[in-house]
């Protein structure tokens, strides 16, 4: 299928690796030039020579910036091109008891998983609208709809970048411009992955019987198995294209049949 999305040029947050890297991927297979991000220069200059391997022929380029730093954010957004599609998939997320978490925690992770966004937004989609065309994905969780227990500050946040995607949907009445989240369930990104074999290490089990614990514990999972960043990838990549142009203020569910309510 032809998703009509060659020549655009997208900037993903945080795809230096994980789901970002492989939305950015994804993006690059239909013709996409892709601006990546990562805080650290080193490993997202390693993501841009890596990717401009795998896909050639479009262009790849890196830029760097901490998204716990607004200043960092804001430099960014200056040195941007015109961009036609834009995925916020940059975001913190930790297991933390919620008497544990400070109100430095929750100020850091609303100023990464959502104001990081809403910056973001706030200086594309101006243009995007100028231009009769675009796209803005972000990438939420379905933890924003079901808030773990231990994972509270990360869930309200999600929740919040939900809203936000809503919102903004509706100032693109009557464009072509769209606003859509995706709801991922257990992913196995490269973050997760680090997290499991921490925790495979401590109890000296192997990683993939560890992997398999963690999610056999989730009761309501259809897919019984961690969702792999590349099905991720491409539902972002759908929703970034003109295929998905009947979709605007929604929120995707890419969450393996964990969440159990109709709607």
């Amino acid at each position: 299928m032809d998703l009509q999305l060659t020549g655009k040029t997208a900037f993903i947050s945080g795809s230096s690796r994980g789901i970002g890297y492989a939305t950015a991927k994804a993006l690059a297979g239909e013709g996409v030039d892709v601006v990546l991000n990562g805080r650290d220069p080193a490993k997202l200059a390693t993501a841009v020579e890596t990717l401009s391997r795998e896909v050639p022929g479009v262009s790849v380029s890196g830029l760097p910036a901490d998204f716990t730093i607004s200043e960092e954010v804001d430099r960014l957004s200056a040195q941007l091109p015109e961009v036609d599609i834009l995925v916020n998939n940059v975001g913190l997320f930790e297991l933390k008891p919620f008497d544990l978490i400070s109100d430095a925690d929750w100020r850091q992770y609303f100023e990464v998983n959502v104001l990081s966004g809403v910056r973001l937004a706030r200086q594309l989609l101006p243009g995007m609208l100028n231009r009769g065309w675009g796209r803005i994905v972000f990438v939420s969780s379905e933890s924003g709809v079901n808030v773990p227990a231990d994972m509270i500050h990360y869930g309200t946040s999600k929740t919040a970048m939900l809203a936000v995607g809503n919102g903004l949907a509706k100032l693109t009445r009557g464009t072509a411009v769209t606003v859509n989240s995706v709801l991922g369930g257990p992913t196995y990104s490269d973050g997760v992955a680090d997290t499991v074999k921490s925790i495979a290490a401590a109890q000296s089990l192997p990683e993939e019987q560890m992997k398999a614990a963690i999610i056999g514990a989730n009761k309501t999972s259809l897919l019984e198995r961690f969702i792999e960043p590349a099905e991720i990838a491409s539902a972002v990549t759908f929703l970034a294209s003109p295929a998905a142009s009947a979709i605007n203020g929604s929120a995707v569910r890419v969450d393996g049949g964990v969440l159990t309510n109709l709607l």
